[in-house]
């Protein structure tokens, strides 16, 4: 018991890669689909950040929200999806809102903090890239 206790050995890596994975982009999937569903509403009043004009804007952070989020899930080409998610969470969290008060730089940061893990650790093996590369081997 005292050594799973106070070890620092992971017990499922890979089960909690899938679990952080799978949370993060469904959660932020239901942001990008409210963006889609009223993508007429929001084209109006949508903010231009980096001076790409408000519909290319829109439309770029509902490819990041949408269906980067729908490859993350899958766990397929991961880390080539979850460069537009960083690029999204970084724009909207520092230049957004870079003025705001921290309660609104808050879940865009903790997004960002999350995407920037599973960059670094990978999708894990339950995961289409897992999947993938395990066939590879034999």
């Amino acid at each position: 018991m005292k050594k799973l206790v106070f070890s620092h050995f992971p017990v499922a890596a890979d089960v909690a890669l899938l679990l952080l994975r799978v949370g993060a982009a469904v959660m932020l999937l239901t942001h990008g689909w409210s963006k889609i569903t009223n993508y007429s509403e929001r084209l109006n009043n949508f903010s231009d950040p980096i001076g790409l004009g408000p519909s290319l804007s829109l439309q770029l952070v509902i490819f990041a929200e949408v269906f980067c989020a729908i490859f993350l899930i899958l766990g397929f080409m991961s880390r080539v999806f979850l460069i537009p998610l960083i690029i999204n969470m970084a724009v909207i969290a520092f230049i957004s809102h870079g003025d705001d008060a921290f309660n609104r730089q808050e879940l865009p940061l903790l997004y960002l903090l999350v995407f920037v893990v599973l960059m670094l650790m990978g999708p894990g093996k339950i995961s289409l890239d897992g999947q993938i590369l395990k066939r590879r081997r034999y």
